[in-house]
């Protein structure tokens, strides 16, 4: 009698959690595009990649490439990219398993990312200004050897969030429990709590928006996948040492190569230009001013602001990019934004 009650809780609790996951994927509906502009699919390695282009062709072309979190997409930039392409001919792009772009089941890897970044300056883009932020600013700085990209604008880039965890990334990835979970770090108030501590200095300035559609990219067919591998460290180009399972083939092991974000800057032969927020604390100032001194890299502080610079203070991230990018760059190593 017990184990017919204990098997029928258990069956009850996954029976509940099924009609869960199913009503909040119900709720979460389809994507809208967030920008004004005309709206793309780029075909990569049997994945739709969607984009959105607006501004004169006849300007430089400049490609934004979001951050990487559970409810990322390239929403990020919709503060800037109106603005953006008064001067310049946008691109706008949700990376392969986030935004409106197809989430198929794969195990998701830096290399995969920096191949892509490649691939779409190379393929879809002219010689763009690249803007990336945060994780995929490693991603970029992997890809600028072997793409034809003009200008770096590196916001706040990493290229360590933290620990290797396969199994964080194989316990997300099952259909049931990983999916539960992922729905309860993908909640309204966790993405609030992330733009509340490391996304805005003032969270006043958060458009409530921004937490709804980061909520609903987050709830899309297959959206658990590519956050799996960065919650379990395995999106970090500096893993190198980490062996890592491949989740189809259980027999089979790969090394990651070795990656300095700092070394791989000082040895970049592309303009680079670092943005950060005076007060980030995920990725510090000081990791800013280490990367400058290291790479002898310009270095644009954002005062107030965190993470998202640009998201919060668009005003100044769109006057650095006009004014100094178009005019034939910065002069001074460290430059300030702001009354502080």
């Amino acid at each position: 009698m017990k184990a017919r009650t204990v098997l029928g809780t258990a069956l009850g609790t996954v029976g509940a959690a099924i009609v869960g996951n199913r009503l909040l994927k119900r709720r979460a509906g389809d994507l809208e595009n967030p920008f004004t502009g005309v709206e793309r699919t780029h075909r990569w390695r049997g994945i739709e990649v969607a984009y959105t282009v607006a501004g004169d062709p006849n300007d430089p072309d400049m490609l934004l490439c979001h951050g990487v979190h559970a409810g990322a997409s390239s929403h990020e930039f919709r503060a800037v990219f109106e603005r953006l392409a008064e001067e310049y001919h946008v691109y706008a792009v949700d990376l392969p398993g986030f935004g409106r772009t197809d989430r198929p089941p794969l195990v998701y890897s830096p290399t995969l990312y920096a191949e892509f970044i490649r691939d779409f300056a190379n393929d879809v883009t002219d010689e763009p200004i690249l803007a990336a932020s945060s994780l995929t600013g490693s991603f970029a700085v992997q890809a600028a050897d072997e793409a034809d990209i003009s200008e770096l604008v590196l916001i706040c880039p990493t290229d360590d969030t933290g620990a290797t965890r396969p199994w964080v990334q194989r316990l997300l990835r099952t259909p049931v429990v990983g999916t539960t979970l992922f729905n309860v770090l993908a909640s309204k108030p966790s993405i609030r709590y992330f733009y509340d501590r490391d996304g805005y200095y003032d969270p006043d300035r958060l458009d409530e928006s921004a937490v709804e559609y980061a909520w609903r990219s987050a709830h899309q067919p297959g959206a658990r996948y590519a956050p799996a591998s960065f919650a379990a460290g395995m999106l970090d180009p500096g893993a190198g040492s980490e062996r890592v399972e491949s989740e189809e083939r259980h027999d089979a092991e790969h090394t990651l190569d070795e990656f300095d974000l700092a070394t791989e800057l000082a040895a970049l032969d592309v303009p680079t230009t670092l943005i950060w927020g005076r007060d980030a604390e995920l990725v510090p100032l000081r990791d800013g001013r280490d990367l400058a001194e290291a790479a002898d890299l310009d270095l644009v502080v954002i005062d107030y602001a965190t993470q998202l610079p640009h998201a919060e203070h668009p005003d100044e991230f769109v006057a650095y990019l006009t004014a100094e990018l178009l005019e034939g760059g910065a002069d001074d190593a460290d430059i300030d934004i702001g009354d502080r």
